[in-house]
């Protein structure tokens, strides 16, 4: 993972290449990103570029010996913990990274921007609590006593450092805190707020904001081979999660703004009866889909703010979509923006938890309607 294959965050890019440049390298370093985002990647391109025996201007080469073992995870000097549960055949001290090591390979190529959720699927841990153990503490300690093998620099990356439990917290601190000479700590974390606060103070934390749209859509278009419209338009839905939006590429119809489209046409016309066919169609498709037209609703709600106060500059939709847009803000308040993004949301947070999805989509439509009639 180099940093030309993440799309976009140039300046987190430059900044971090400016440390090693510089020589300024921070020994311990927090990647603070929501999930879907860059945090994880970076890290690894991080690692990457701190090892390459051939750096070009801002990245690694890719190329080198160290830049092919990390790319594959193999590299005797970059280490990985990740948080794990008991499995099958995996129990009780043995439960700890290194025995899930080719699960995670092959997770991280296919899954670059994946969460808990995709990687406990990975390796078969259902529905599991996931954890960092104090046993994987006492293996972190083993690994970075020893001196390098082949790279200048010991990385030890720690993804969803939140997962640690506090007992293994703790037992990294004095190493956190002196780490061995030539050794950089990178703890990866979708909530850095649920970390312990003396772990937080050993640290130097780089924020990652989510993938704008335009990043997105440029990466579906580049390295999935998406259209460019349905490109936007997962764009639009994902609210900068790549994780999300590559997950929905199989699964979101196409013709989900003219669903959308539709759907709102129907609820302005009070038309009751068609709104009522619309719910047991609903109730037939998959979760994703459910999912997907609530989140497209609220992006496009979004969208009509924007366009309400004059950041039309700010929006990016397909000509359809901003079309769509234009009139559909011009026929909204403030006000009705604000119940009709609500009444969206609510209605995703009960598909989240399985709530019956036709009368969850009735009950909504019901409540749009009220909103256009007041």
């Amino acid at each position: 993972m180099k940093f030309s294959d993440i799309p976009g965050l140039q300046s987190v890019k430059e900044k971090l290449y400016r440390t090693i440049k510089s020589g300024k390298i921070a020994h311990a370093q927090m990647f603070a990103g929501p999930p879907g985002s860059a945090n994880l990647s970076m890290a690894i391109a991080y690692a990457e570029l701190l090892n390459c025996t051939n750096k070009t201007d801002g990245d690694a080469c890719g190329e080198c010996p160290s830049c092919q073992k990390i790319q594959k995870s193999i590299h005797p000097d970059v280490h990985f913990v990740f948080p794990v549960s008991p499995i099958k055949n995996i129990t009780a001290k043995d439960v700890v990274s290194d025995s899930f090591i080719a699960d995670w390979r092959k997770f991280i190529k296919q899954k670059p921007y994946g969460g808990p959720y995709e990687w406990s699927l990975e390796f078969g841990g259902e529905n599991k609590q996931l954890n960092i153990s104090k046993e994987e503490s006492r293996n972190i300690i083993k690994k970075l006593a020893l001196k390098s093998f082949e790279g200048e620099y010991k990385v030890m990356i720690i993804w969803l450092a939140e997962y640690m439990h506090p007992a293994a917290a703790n037992a990294l601190l004095k190493l956190l805190e002196e780490p061995p000479e030539k050794t950089v700590f990178l703890l990866v974390t979708n909530d850095h707020e649920q970390i312990i606060g003396t772990i937080l103070s050993r640290v130097q934390l780089l924020k990652i904001r989510p993938f704008n749209k335009e990043e997105i859509s440029n990466y579906l278009v580049e390295r999935h081979g998406v259209n460019s419209e349905k490109a936007v338009q997962l764009a639009s839905i994902s609210s900068g999660d790549l994780n999300q939006a590559i997950n929905l590429i199989d699964e979101v119809e196409n013709d989900t703004h003219q669903m959308f489209k539709e759907w709102m046409r129907i609820c302005f016309t009070n038309n009751y009866a068609k709104l009522v066919e619309w719910a047991d169609n609903f109730g037939k498709a998959n979760k994703i889909n459910q999912k997907g037209i609530f989140q497209y609703g609220m992006a496009i709600l979004r969208e009509s703010l924007l366009m309400q106060n004059g950041a039309e500059k700010a929006i990016n939709l397909a000509e359809a979509e901003y079309e769509f847009v234009t009139k559909f803000s011009k026929t909204l308040d403030l006000e009705k923006l604000e119940k009709l993004y609500n009444h969206l949301n609510t209605a995703f947070y009960h598909i989240e938890r399985n709530g019956n999805a036709k009368i969850i989509f009735l009950d909504t439509s019901l409540q749009i309607t009220s909103t256009f009639r007041s």
